[in-house]
């Protein structure tokens, strides 16, 4: 039997089971975020050429599955996957498949069945193998621009920490962690890749790349923190006031925060139906601040919910609350909270967590500059409340 013309007749429908299950996987969360189409991506042309293969009267197609399965992983990097997620994928490829083929593959002879898992499980596993290959490629890629980054943004922090001593010890500190898992982490992968380079594919290798990657992009968001800062009490940070419309850009930053609270299960709840409906303000600005209070209640936030109010207090004035069910704050850290790199490290998920110590500071410079206020009501165990109090007119400073 020649299951080839089977599997050609019956693509589209694998095709969409298996995006099905690729969605319906919660261990495949890169997904979450994704279109039909970003999903399905180069797998078409994977399930052809292995039609090919299938068949006895046609020529072996390896070279398009080596080439689709170099782009699946290029692609994968670029989406955020993890390495576990795309084996993940290819065994719920190899399980649709052979579900589909099921009825057919039991009309045929043993030899001709055992020829036939022999070839698809041959495809599969050397589409994974190539697969990894450009995913690694493409990590090792996206390391190497961080690098590149890191030493422009490098000579801009040297000029700037001149002028600020008091806080270069405070950012030595900082940067110590995250500098050292760059560096244990790329020497054992160079000394893996010399002496085993056989192994340049493996979870454990791509585990250890992913960790590099997430300490990099650490050290460069603390780098930027940093510069923010400085700009700010240098007197070089200007603000750019326009017609604004408030929810729009609320609701823009909840597009990108939800994933996060999803990602911990919390609830995220808005209530901004007092809100004045346009302000004149630094739009990029109020991201930050927006951006940043919702982060950091996310972060310190373990189960429960986060809750985002706005409202109108009068002609002049208007509001933004945050509000976590998170660890809370300390009475004395209260009053140090909107310092530089400070963290009331005491509680075990400030410890464990990714956060600068910026954050806060940075809000608390930027309200400053568009003439608002910040205020902070917390309890320890009981969760904080943000409050920023802003003017309907910011006007730019000269």
């Amino acid at each position: 039997m020649d299951f080839s013309q089977t599997l050609i007749a019956k693509s589209d429908a694998i095709l969409d089971q298996w995006v099905e299950a690729v969605y319906q996987d919660q261990q495949i969360e890169a997904t979450n975020e994704l279109t039909f189409k970003a999903v399905r991506d180069s797998l078409p042309r994977v399930l052809k050429a292995l039609a090919t293969v299938l068949s006895e009267s046609a020529t072996s197609d390896l070279q398009t599955v080596v080439d689709a399965s170099l782009e699946h992983g290029t692609l994968r990097a670029q989406q955020g996957f993890e390495p576990a997620e795309i084996a993940r994928e290819y065994r719920l490829l190899r399980f649709v498949i052979f579900s589909f083929l099921e009825d057919d593959l039991l009309q045929g002879s043993a030899q001709e069945v055992l020829r036939a898992v022999r070839l698809i499980d041959t495809v599969i596993d050397e589409a994974i193998a190539r697969c990894f290959n450009s995913y690694t490629q493409g990590r090792l890629q996206e390391l190497k621009q961080l690098q590149s980054q890191l030493r422009l943004t490098n000579q801009e922090l040297t000029r700037l920490v001149r002028a600020n001593k008091d806080s270069l010890s405070h950012l030595a500190h900082e940067l110590k962690t995250p500098l050292t898992s760059i560096i244990g982490y790329a020497d054992l992968f160079l000394r893996q890749q010399r002496q085993q380079p056989e192994l340049k594919d493996t979870y454990a290798n791509l585990e250890s790349i992913e960790r590099v990657l997430k300490s990099g992009r650490l050290l460069v968001r603390l780098i930027n923190d940093t510069l923010e800062i400085s700009r700010y009490d240098a007197g070089q940070m200007k603000l750019q006031p326009t017609l604004t419309d408030v929810r729009s850009l609320i609701n823009f930053v909840l597009e990108m925060i939800e994933p996060l609270a999803r990602a911990k299960e919390l609830s995220l709840v808005v209530e901004c139906e007092r809100a004045p409906s346009q302000v004149i303000t630094d739009p990029l600005r109020l991201q930050q601040i927006l951006t940043n209070l919702l982060s950091n209640a996310i972060r310190y936030t373990q189960s429960g919910s986060i809750y985002l109010e706005c409202w109108t207090i009068s002609q002049q004035q208007w509001a933004i609350s945050v509000t976590d069910s998170g660890i809370g704050i300390s009475l004395d850290a209260q009053a140090q909270i909107f310092n530089p790199y400070f963290r009331e490290v005491t509680a075990p998920q400030v410890k464990s967590s990714d956060g600068t110590g910026l954050g806060l500071a940075i809000v608390s410079r930027l309200v400053q500059l568009m003439d608002g206020e910040i205020k902070v009501d917390s309890q320890l165990g009981k969760g904080s409340t943000f409050t920023v109090i802003l003017p309907l007119e910011t006007i730019a400073q000269v």
